[in-house]
């Protein structure tokens, strides 16, 4: 991202993604906004809301996020834990416009200003941020980046007989989010009209550049096509139907299709004759080499197809559905398909005809020109909207980074071994990798809690690697009472072996606890055992990946969870929520058993989840 001069006042963006690394269409988007700010002259400061690393958590998955990358790219980068657990479904017909902003979102606003009262306007991604806008001081230009429109977006699963796993809402909610900004941008025109339909504030068409990667060039034959994605549901859901649309009849003669990206993880299975998965690849290079043809067979989904765009600056025709070149306003009629059987009959209709590949890849050219045309004009208009405003405005002075300033000491290591295992201890941004050859499988990241002080935003984190190692002896490692979020990969994947788990458990048994509980033993057996308790009831519905361990003496052992059945009667049992936001607890009933026999008088159990760590104390049911 070039770097911007200092004659101008800087811009907060808050976002609930990561910039890096750039493996969504919403991360392209928020690099793209970035971009042109930073070639407007502004300084960027990006204020990270970690909202996809505790969904990304949630369903098991290490969270693909790069602190160092971000870094390189922008003045300041912050760390906004998200500590409240962010409901993704609810039982009112939509979401209200604040439920997916916390409180840490408005404090973490409160304190920048404080820090930094020179910054000249914040731009919020999604109205459902909206309302940290409120905290903004009285002359600082506010904006929103809608991404998409969510007015009723639920009704675009009802044909797939899905339910969303994201943010909707109503008009109303809409609008009273529109409204506390000054300037609303919309990455589309027919969004653009929508949005203007609902509020007074002035609403900007503002398409993301793409700048030109590769020009096009006519392929002799199409022998592959691809699409590229992220696993949300409009990808799952059109890809999905695509697949079993092209490889139904496929014969050898015919393009291969070949999928690559994040999508690939919810895909599996999908593979055979005429269907082929890369699976993520870090260099977009690397994927476009391997297609000549880009395949867009949306069938829902709202906002701006990233991937089109992408894909056009790279220079590949592209075939899709109208709603896959929503916002490209397409005239060519491969540009404009019905359905996935639309989109097989334009792929197969141009891998036989050279001419008639010639004028789509002439056509896609064309398209691509337009848009370009659309998108620098439109940049140009936001940068000359926000020039005004700060042109009465004083320069502020120079700063140094965040990091450069207060922080000398980072990328410090620390190894503590015991107990057949080797814990090393890693403080840097460096948060992307999963493992590490030398150190062994990231288990736990810190969190750092409160709020209105530098230390609690900076990025730097000390995260925990485990090996299993027969020579490192001695008592069990004891790190305190630590506050971590837990890594997917040992939690779910069971890829350490169990004596290193159980020495693990140990280890988290005593760090800080999200929540705890009591717990009566209502049933056992041998190698079984039930227990009415209460848990946070978040874990009580749907899938949360955990790992239970009951602690007795010096030893842990790790139970299976069978079952998690709701009772009607809530007990005697204590519960403490000591994050003070997890939802209420639910009266339930956990069904566990061991691969060997139970201990005589278990204390406690540990529950660990990708959300955290809760701890059961344990007594036997009196009746």
């Amino acid at each position: 991202m070039p770097a911007a001069g200092t004659d101008k006042p800087a811009i907060l963006v808050l976002a609930p993604m990561p910039a890096a690394p750039v493996s969504a269409g919403n991360r392209r988007r928020l690099v793209a906004t970035c971009e042109a700010l930073a070639r407007g002259g502004f300084a960027v400061d990006l204020a990270y809301y970690a909202h996809e690393d505790q969904v990304y958590r949630r369903f098991g998955q290490h969270p693909p996020t790069d602190f160092s990358g971000m870094e390189r790219s922008f003045r300041n980068v912050f760390l906004i834990e998200a500590r409240t657990v962010i409901p993704l479904k609810t039982r009112s017909n939509a979401f209200g416009i604040d439920e997916w902003c916390p409180d840490e979102v408005g404090d973490f606003v409160t304190w920048y200003f404080s820090r930094y009262p020179e910054t000249g306007a914040v731009l919020v991604n999604y109205v459902f941020l909206s309302r940290a806008l409120e905290r903004v001081p009285p002359g600082v230009l506010t904006l929103i980046d809608t991404h998409d429109r969510f007015a009723g977006r639920q009704e675009q699963y009802r044909p797939f007989r899905a339910e969303p796993n994201f943010f909707y809402t109503d008009e109303a909610g809409e609008a009273a989010g529109l409204s506390r900004a000054d300037l609303v941008l919309a990455i589309q025109a027919a969004e653009a009209r929508g949005f203007a339909a609902l509020t007074d504030r002035r609403v900007l068409l503002l398409p993301p550049h793409f700048p030109t990667r590769r020009p096009f060039t006519v392929a002799e034959r199409v022998t592959r096509i691809g699409f590229l994605g992220h696993g949300n549901d409009p990808n799952l859901f059109s890809i999905g139907r695509f697949v079993r649309t092209w490889a139904q009849d496929w014969t050898p003669g015919r393009p291969e299709l070949v999928i690559a990206g994040e999508i690939c993880r919810s895909l599996r299975g999908v593979e055979g004759p005429g269907v082929r998965l890369l699976g993520y690849l870090d260099r977009l290079e690397d994927f476009y080499d391997q297609a000549d043809l880009i395949v867009a067979p949306m069938l829902m989904g709202s906002g701006l197809k990233m991937k089109v765009g992408e894909a056009l600056s790279f220079g590949r025709p592209v075939i899709g559905t109208e709603i896959g070149l929503e916002g490209f306003e397409p005239t060519e009629a491969a540009h404009r398909c019905r359905d996935a059987e639309a989109v097989k009959a334009a792929v197969l209709a141009v891998a036989r005809d050279a001419e008639a590949l010639a004028r789509l890849t002439q056509a896609s050219a064309a398209l691509y020109e337009r848009y370009a045309q659309t998108a620098l004009a439109a940049e140009a208009e936001l940068i000359g909207l926000l020039d005004a405003h700060h042109s009465g405005r004083v320069p502020p002075s120079p700063r140094p980074r965040e990091k450069d300033r207060d922080d000398p000491g980072i990328d410090a290591t620390s190894a503590t071994r015991g107990a057949g295992l080797v814990l090393t201890c890693e403080t840097s941004t460096r948060s992307l990798p999963a493992s590490e050859p030398e150190y062994g499988v990231l288990v736990a990241t810190e969190r750092r809690s409160g709020s209105g002080r530098a230390e609690v935003y900076r990025p730097e984190r000390r995260r925990w690697f485990a090996r299993p190692d027969a020579a490192a002896t001695g008592p069990m490692p004891d790190l305190g009472a630590l506050d971590v979020a837990l890594s997917p990969e040992w939690v779910r994947d069971k890829i350490l072996p169990a004596p290193a788990r159980a020495a693990l458990a140990r280890v988290f048994a005593g760090m800080r606890a999200d929540w705890e509980s009591a717990g009566r033993i209502v049933g056992r057996t041998a190698e079984r055992i039930e227990i009415a308790t209460l848990l946070p009831g978040v874990l009580v519905g749907g899938s949360h990946p955990a790992a239970c361990f009951l602690i007795a003496g010096d030893g842990a052992v790790e139970l299976r969870l069978e079952r998690v059945t709701p009772l009607q009667l809530r007990g005697a049992e204590a519960y403490a929520d000591r994050t003070g936001r997890l939802p209420a607890p639910l009266p339930v009933s956990l069904g566990l058993r061991a691969a060997e026999p139970l201990p005589a008088a278990p204390a406690r159990l540990v529950f660990l989840t990708d959300d955290g760590i809760g701890r059961i104390a344990l007594a036997e049911d009196a009746a």
